[in-house]
């Protein structure tokens, strides 16, 4: 069995997103899995990276964030709270993030997680650099070898996150989220789970939502993941710009997931309909 961390960003407990985290926590439970939850609210995660993170400092004069988060990790000076949230991931076999679409991305909360968790030398500036490679990201890096979801309730219609809703595709919105912050330090990212018009939700459709749910958390370690590229792999040149042939027809951000017409690729596009991505 695996272990599970469950990252979850909303201030009530009888939300919808707090109901799918409690489910979360239910089936992985009883396929044997091991889970641990950060409830950011409930914790009182202090959401601000500022100088109180680092009471050993490098430099007194002058705050330069990277680097006194560098040296704190490296010197074993980080606050108890970061070093907690880390050694979670390193447990983990799988990451799952909760939280509501508030203003086109997460809760503040969520970020300051990510911003005081990521540690450099941890999460970022990871490996060596020269020629073709820019270190150890984008598939590469400390997390590697474990999975990521991303659980969004959205208020909005599903048509307002289409290829041509006014809102904009909603794989493109939570690409800054999966791509960057869950696929830059290795972590393979699944399709993630919206629930749109969360605030709308009869007893009806919670009864669809939560089976349908109950079969993404059973397979959570069996789908296949989101095709992304890895930096390293040889797709992109020594400016880290996609090489020509590749992604051609596609635009947008879908450059840089694999596709099947790529040279040399064969993407089984029946395991991982790209249409089906876009929509989710």
């Amino acid at each position: 069995m695996s272990n599970v961390l469950i990252v979850h960003a909303h201030p009530e407990a009888q939300s919808l997103t707090s109901s799918l985290k409690n489910l979360a926590i239910e089936t992985l439970a009883a396929q044997g899995h091991q889970v641990q939850v950060s409830d950011l609210y409930a914790m009182h995660w202090k959401a601000v990276a500022d100088a109180a993170d680092f009471p050993q400092r490098k430099r007194a004069d002058r705050l330069r964030y990277a680097s006194e988060s560098g040296n704190a990790f490296a010197t074993g000076t980080q606050p108890a709270d970061v070093v907690a949230e880390q050694q979670k991931l390193l447990w983990a076999d799988a990451v799952i993030l909760t939280f509501p679409l508030w203003w086109f991305s997460a809760p503040a909360i969520l970020k300051g997680w990510v911003e005081r968790v990521y540690a450099h030398g941890f999460a970022y500036g990871v490996g060596a650099h020269g020629g073709e490679r820019w270190g150890d990201r984008y598939g590469e890096g400390a997390l590697a070898g474990r999975r990521a979801m991303v659980v969004v309730n959205i208020g909005g219609r599903e048509p307002h996150y289409s290829e041509r809703g006014v809102n904009g595709r909603l794989d493109e919105i939570l690409w800054p989220i999966q791509h960057g912050q869950l696929f830059y330090p290795g972590m393979e990212i699944m399709p993630p789970f919206p629930v749109y018009q969360s605030d709308r939700m009869s007893d009806e459709r919670w009864l669809e939502v939560a089976a349908a749910f109950k079969v993404r958390m059973t397979n959570l370690f069996t789908d296949t993941p989101i095709p992304y590229r890895t930096q390293n792999g040889g797709h992109y040149d020594g400016q880290q710009v996609l090489k020509p042939g590749l992604g051609e027809g596609v635009t947008g951000l879908r450059i840089h997931l694999v596709q099947p017409d790529d040279p040399g690729e064969h993407l089984d596009t029946a395991e991982v309909p790209l249409a089906t991505l876009a929509r989710a």
